[in-house]
This record gives structure tokens, sequence and C-alpha cells, in this order.
């Protein structure tokens, strides 16, 4: 599902009332009645219900009072609190202001804190509170008796619908602006927006239901639409084959650095996930004096010692026979357990800057790389990186706080300035690539906030590149099956109870299969 920023959904908007010369009040019209739509989908006929509509000065609030109207139409019990001068409203709302007032529907103004009883003592009375309030054009924090509204509504025992977005919610970036709605369902206009699936969006957006209001489709399809959310149909067609004349060589040979003394077992979860995922051959490179916990623990993966790194971490005296070990292989996993020493870092950054094999860098790597800027621009290869908040400082010198505010931007940033493909993991974990284009994952749950979840991943990735995907659709796929394992599991678990990787990893067969 395609996403529109607010700036290209003003655009897809003025395009159709100006280019094909559908009038504002249509969409509006459009806007309100799908979303009384949605509305009975989920909460039944209106019939002598008593609906409580509060509406803004802008288009949100003209969509509010459509609404109004349909739910007097549906035998519904209407009643309007406008939140704003009345004389303040212009176009397409103020047309249907005064329709409402024709109909002779109950109009409470309210624009300052001191009417704000008014709106108090009726939200007990509210079967549904409709809020149309501020649209996805706030750029600025909610202040005043606008403030003081939302919080009303948020503690009021009724159920909430915003149209289009929460009130006070950043439609770009999924952060409150000063307060917001916390809704039970939003009813977006035309295309959802990121700010309904990132940062607190999902948790303040409630149930989700895209209404077409009437763009036409050759104007959505003539927007750089650059972002999307991952769902079952758009990653379902990227699952790798597996033809019925085959062997373990046409699904690819993965290479894994991995582990150091005391971080074996962060190898041997990225191995077993990308075993787990289809990877015909799996091989974990390693110091020669851990090759023994790995061959004992997974009898599977096979092991390529590395003789100079005796002392339980790999270093870059190993490097020339790294090179010509991989010279035939199909991918590489470099960082899970690796450790933080020097001479690896020196290994980890020969290998990301010259070699031309497909990589994930992962967990130690990624920390021996950070602040190494000039490093990570242009490897010599494809780059798939996968970084947590943290970790995604340490790259970019940014606090946690400011990447979590605008995870999505950062990632894209990111992704092109260095021209590498990142996963930016946590809830509603982003993948970006070097063109700016960007996915944001649907699946995926807290039983994740687990030990070895993130090895899991990058060995499902790796597993992905060494089968033959290209790196966009590995790291797509790889990162909603990985969120599709974790909600399957929280399913059968409770979700405070503890995750081992090692389920996670085992889940993997059953949910690439499920996608099929």
């Amino acid at each position: 599902m395609k996403l529109a920023y607010a700036e290209q959904m003003r655009q897809l908007d003025n395009e159709t009332i100006e280019t094909c010369g559908i009038p504002d009040l249509v969409l509006m019209e459009n806007a309100g009645i799908g979303a009384v739509q949605a509305i009975m989908e989920m909460y039944g006929e209106l019939e002598g219900r008593t609906v409580m509509i509060a509406a803004g000065r802008g288009n949100n609030g003209g969509d509010g009072l459509v609404i109004a109207r349909q739910v007097l139409q549906r035998g519904g019990i209407p009643f309007v609190f406008l939140l704003a001068e009345p004389a303040k409203i212009k176009g397409g709302a103020a047309v249907n202001l005064k329709i409402v007032e024709n109909l002779d529907i109950p109009i409470y103004t309210v624009t300052s804190v001191k009417r704000l009883g008014s709106l108090e003592n009726f939200l007990p009375q509210s079967d549904l509170i409709i809020d149309a309030i501020l649209g996805i054009g706030l750029t600025r924090p909610v202040k005043g008796y606008l403030a003081e509204a939302i919080a009303l509504i948020n503690r009021a025992a009724a159920p909430v619908v915003s149209v289009d977005i929460s009130s006070g919610l950043d439609s770009d970036r999924g952060v409150p602006l000063g307060i917001c709605i916390k809704a039970d369902l939003t009813v977006t206009c035309g295309l959802a927006k990121p700010g309904h699936f990132t940062g607190i969006g999902p948790e303040m957006t409630g149930a989700l239901v895209v209404v077409d209001i009437g763009i036409p489709p050759r104007i959505i399809a003539a927007m750089d639409l650059r972002i999307e959310v991952l769902e079952n149909q758009s990653v379902g067609c990227l699952v790798p084959e597996r033809p019925p004349v085959s062997h373990k060589g046409t699904f690819g040979h993965l290479a894994v650095l991995a582990g150091s003394r005391g971080k074996t077992g962060a190898a041997l979860l990225c191995a077993r996930a990308a075993l787990r995922s289809g990877s015909g051959l799996v091989t974990i490179c390693s110091p020669n004096n851990l090759c023994g916990v790995f061959e004992t623990a997974l009898a599977e993966a096979m092991t390529l010692p590395l003789p100079a790194s005796d002392n339980g971490y790999a270093t870059d005296n190993d490097l020339q026979l790294l090179k010509k070990f991989l010279a035939d292989k199909q991918a590489l996993v470099v960082g899970p357990g690796l450790g933080d020493n020097k001479a690896t870092g020196r290994l980890v950054a020969e290998l990301y800057r010259k070699l031309p094999l497909p990589m994930v860098v992962d967990a130690d790597a990624l920390n021996l790389l950070a602040g190494k800027a000039a490093w990570l621009k242009n490897p010599a290869g494809p780059r798939i990186l996968t970084p947590h908040p943290g970790e995604m400082g340490r790259l970019t010198g940014k606090s946690c706080r400011k990447i979590q505010e605008n995870r999505l931007e950062t990632a894209r940033e990111f992704a092109v300035t260095h021209q590498v493909f990142l996963v930016l993991k946590g809830a509603a974990t982003i993948i970006a690539d070097p063109t700016g284009r960007a996915a944001i994952n649907s699946t995926g749950n807290p039983i994740l906030a687990s030990g070895g979840s993130g090895d899991v991943l990058a060995g499902l990735i790796g597993s992905l590149l060494a089968q033959g995907l290209a790196p966009w659709d590995a790291a797509r796929l790889a990162v909603y099956v990985h969120g599709l394992a974790a909600d399957r599991l929280a399913e059968e678990l409770d979700i405070r109870a503890g995750l081992l990787a090692s389920e996670l990893a085992d889940k993997l067969p059953a949910m690439i299969s499920e996608l099929v």
C-alpha cells in the first residue's frame, strides 16, 4: 500500500480539483460518506444513537460536518461542537456548515477554555465521538483550548473515530504535536499517511480504514510516491521458488562472519535462521578455537576456521584467506557477536569497502564502522545495514530521541547519502534504499524485544540474498516474515512471556509457506 506525505496529499487534492474539475465539495462529500460507512461497519447502525462531532475550521472540519448530516440521514442524533469561529470557516467547509445549520442540527461554538464546559458536559451523553478537529496540515504544537478539548475527548468513555488523522498527530512522522487524539478507528482519505504507521501513530490511530474520495487513479499513479507499507500481497510474490529439479547449490551459499569468545550464540542464531529460510549452504567463518562450538551445536552448518584469529576474535590477519573463500559465495553476513576488537574492525572495514559480494552488516560490525563516515559511502558492492536505534545513533551521531522522532526520513537520508540499503529496526521497522524509496513494516510486536532476534533477522536477509533476491526485495521480505513469525508466536505464547530467538528461527519455514 502506497503512502502519501501531507504535501503530496495536498498536491493530489489540488490536481484533482484544478485539472479534472472535480470540486472540493465532491471530495468532502465522498470523505464524509465513506467515513460513515466505515463507522457503521465497525459499530453498527446509527439509528437512535447520539453522535458528537468535534469539528475544526479546515477541510477536516468540513468532512466532520458532512458526517453530521449523514448521521442524521441514517436516523442518528448528531450534535456538532464547532471549535472555531464560524466566520473563519471558508470554502467547502463553510458550505457544509450552512447546510448543517439549515437542517437544524445543534451546533455549539467553543473557541476558548471557558467555553469547554459545554463539551465536557456533553461527552458522557455521547454514544460515539467524531474527531474532525485538525487534519494532516498541522505543523505546530496544539495549544490552548484545542489542546484542552483533545484531553477531554481522550478521557471520554465513548469510542472515538478520527477523520483522516488523529488530531494533533504529525501525519508524516507519527509523533504528537503537543497532544493528540487516541482514536479507536481512523478513517483516512484517499491514501494512508506515514504517520499512521510510524512512531506512536499505530497506537493513536486504532483500526485504520482508507476510503476512496474520488481522486482519479491516473493522478495518483503520476505522483512519485516513494513510501509503502508492507502487506502480504506486496511481499508474498517475492518468496523464491523451489523448482522440482534443484539441489543445494541452487539456493546459494551464505557465509557468516560472526561470533567471538562469549558470543558464539549470535553466530549460531544467524546461521540457523539462514538454513531455516532456505539457504542451500551456510558456512560460519570464525576463529579456529571456536569452530568446535559451532560444529557441535549446529550440525547443518559448515565452518571456515580462521587460523590467524586464534584468540577468540576475528582479525585482519585472515583477510586473504577470507577473500579467497568468499570468491564464489553468493552473500555474506558480518557482525553478529563479532566483538569490538580493533583488529576485527580493520577486517570489517576492508571487507566492507572492497568486497563486491552482497553483504548484510549487523550488530558489532555496525559499531566497528561507526564514526567512519567516509568508509560507509559507496562500498564495492550491495550493503544492507541493519541497525537498531542505538546503533543508528552511533552511525549518525544523533541521539536516539532524534532518530525516533523522525525514523522514516532518518533512514531515507542515510541510505541515499551512503548509497546503501538500510533496515532501521524497532516498532514499524523502516527499510530504505539508495534511491530514496522506503517501506514500513506492518508485522511484529514487543515479543521481539529479546536477545538474538536481530541475529535471526540478519541470517534471514543473508539467506534471501544468497538465494538470488535483490537487496531491496530481500530486506523487505525478510523484515516482514521476521515480524510475522513473532506475531504467530505471540498468538501461541503470552506476549509478556520470554521468547527464545531460536524459536523465532524455527518458525520461519511456516511463515514463508503462509505467504506463498
